[in-house]
């Protein structure tokens, strides 16, 4: 995760430490198993968990990855949803963000693209967003950029599979 992404961490659950969700989450981790279902798999899959530490209030926050069937075709917009120029197509709402890059990497087959969606989301019963609602935004999408790029960057994607070095807050 970027600092960025730390400080996000902290908009988003009110807290600046976080439990482990297990050892096997990880970038690397969710990046062999996305080499090994490429092909045959669009289920989401998770790619790791973000806990407040114990004894404080709940908060769960969902990180998944997905292979998607090709770039993205029809209107991304549901009216909870910012649109965002970040890869494919990145979109940010007060409790939940998505980015969709292409990967062309010699991880995968080389001839053509995987087209890859990273969700992050608020885990357990849906909630009400309390606070400031574009900075929320903000977070998730500052969330799912980071572990978009950095997945990116664990495939080898050409180009960091078209991501920008920092995320891209401004509505497309």
């Amino acid at each position: 995760m970027s600092a960025d992404a730390s400080k996000a961490l902290k908009v988003i659950t009110g807290s600046s430490r976080f439990e482990a969700s297990a050892e096997e989450y990880s970038v690397a981790q969710a990046a062999a198993e996305l080499v090994e279902a490429f092909l045959v798999s669009t289920v989401t899959n998770d790619a790791c968990r973000v806990y407040t530490p114990r004894g404080t209030p709940d908060f769960e926050l969902r990180i998944t990855w997905r292979l998607a069937d090709g770039p993205p075709t029809d209107d991304p917009a549901a009216p909870e949803f910012t649109v965002l120029k970040m890869g494919e197509e990145a979109l940010a709402a007060a409790d939940k963000a998505y980015v969709r890059f292409a990967c062309r990497s010699d991880r995968l087959m080389e001839s053509t693209s995987a087209h890859i969606d990273i969700g992050v989301r608020r885990g357990g019963m849906p909630t009400e967003p309390e606070g400031n609602v574009e900075a929320l935004k903000d977070a998730y999408a500052t969330v799912a950029h980071s572990f978009s790029l950095a997945m990116a960057k664990e495939l080898r994607c050409e180009k960091n599979g078209g991501l920008p070095a920092k995320p891209v807050l401004d509505p497309a």
